[in-house]
């Protein structure tokens, strides 16, 4: 089992703290860890009404 030093741990905690969705994926090689990967997820709730709004502000009339 891989034991993790003070800044991967620092490093996934702060990460974890500040994550609302997302994964964490931690790489390791000969029982050492070698890479700590974040992906953050943001989430947005859509209604009719602001998924129009949205459309209307990225068109590309000439």
């Amino acid at each position: 089992m891989s034991k993790l030093d003070d800044v991967q741990w620092q490093y996934l905690r702060k990460s974890l703290d500040e994550m609302e969705y997302g994964s964490v994926v931690i790489t390791v090689h000969d029982g050492r860890v070698m890479q700590i990967d974040t992906t953050e997820k943001k989430r947005f709730t859509n209604t009719n009404r602001s998924l129009q709004k949205v459309n209307n502000n990225c068109r590309l009339d000439n």
